[in-house]
């Protein structure tokens, strides 16, 4: 059974002081950090999502979307958090740049299912922002490709616009066929 950890939009708008801050966001980047240095270290391949918009989208509130302007293509927004680890191993995934579309799967429009197989890889880990929105599309995407899927529970947060949509997140995964790994509660956004 061959592995690929996917971290998922830990970028600058979606952390504490972006234009769509997740509550707590940057504390998925620690256990991602050493996740993607046991996947490395151990030769299997890491990817990182990215939102990567164009100044005028479908998907920005101003446009007729749901959200304010973020993860503008080429701004420091975009750019992923800056102690999240970097290494020339690992693959970056654009995602969201038709002005047409929202990209929140990381499979939405990229080449990450065929990048997967090309690898061999059987089971995808995936973590990162948010559990509520691109979190679960990514994960019930890898499940659609056929992969065996495990939700990190303890590297992601949720942004809950509804109190509940972290816990609904979760529950939408493990319907879809995904094992969530870790402490539920941090992925869906609970407070303790």
């Amino acid at each position: 059974m061959k592995k690929a950890l996917v971290v998922v939009d830990v970028q600058n708008d979606f952390c504490p002081g972006g234009s769509l801050a997740v509550a707590e966001g940057n504390e998925v980047v620690p256990p991602l950090n050493k996740l993607m240095k046991e996947f490395l270290d151990r030769g299997e391949p890491v990817y990182k999502t990215r939102d990567w918009h164009p100044e005028k989208t479908k998907h920005f509130a101003i446009y007729g979307g749901t959200w304010p302007i973020h993860c503008v293509q080429n701004t420091r927004g975009a750019e992923f958090h800056p102690d999240l680890l970097d290494d020339p191993r690992i693959t970056v995934i654009s995602k969201g740049f038709d002005e047409r579309a929202d990209g929140y799967s990381g499979f939405d429009g990229t080449q990450l299912a065929q990048l997967l197989r090309d690898e061999g890889v059987n089971e995808v880990w995936i973590g990162g922002l948010a559990t509520d929105y691109c979190v679960k599309q990514t994960v019930i995407d890898g499940v659609r490709n056929g992969f065996t899927v495990k939700a990190l529970a303890d590297a992601m947060r949720a942004v809950n616009v509804n109190p509940d949509d972290g816990k609904k997140a979760i529950e939408e995964m493990k319907e879809a066929g995904a094992g969530i790994v870790g402490d539920e509660a941090k992925a869906a956004g609970q407070k303790f």
